[in-house]
């Protein structure tokens, strides 16, 4: 591989990424939601990706609950050397399935990242959440620019690249 390559992540649901070294973190969005973080002075990154605003049972917490992956997102941040008020935060997905217009999954998924933020008193740079589309997110862990791309409907193919599925 070349040097100058930088490496690529597919970030699943329930799960969150964090690298000290340059990386492109790939993710597909709809009411769930990905919190990215990243520490602008050491230019490290993070992203988690929930399907589910809060858990309160403490057995049952997993990063499947934005409450559990956005404080284990931030504790891993720390834990690298990142410091609380040199990270912001970037808020995405929340969409709201055309066919399902009383879902209100996404509309919490995005309030408890907002609530975790600024409990945690992480600057939030940007949002882009609601709607009724998906979102294809790309994150760059090196400089914290993050990519958007909303589309109608999200297939298989949205998931995995070429590679990925062995072709």
């Amino acid at each position: 591989m070349n040097s100058n390559e930088i490496q690529k992540f597919h970030l699943e649901a329930g799960f969150i990424y964090m690298s000290k070294t340059p990386m492109v973190v790939q993710t597909v969005l709809g009411s769930c939601v990905a919190v990215c973080l990243w520490d602008r002075y050491l230019q490290y990154g993070g992203i988690n990706h929930y399907l589910y605003p809060y858990v309160r049972e403490k057995k049952k917490a997993t990063p499947v609950y934005g409450n559990v992956a956005i404080i284990a997102l931030v504790r891993m941040m720390e834990e690298a050397g990142c410091k609380r008020e040199s990270m912001i935060a970037h808020i995405l997905g929340g969409a709201h399935p055309e066919d399902d217009p009383g879902y209100d999954t996404g509309d919490k998924n995005a309030e408890i990242a907002r609530r975790a933020l600024n409990h945690c008193k992480i600057k939030i740079a940007s949002e882009d959440i609601g709607g009724v589309m998906g979102r294809k997110i790309v994150f760059d862990t090196d400089t914290g620019q993050v990519a958007v791309l909303k589309v109608h409907q999200l297939r298989k193919s949205d998931w995995y690249s070429e590679r990925e599925r062995g072709r």
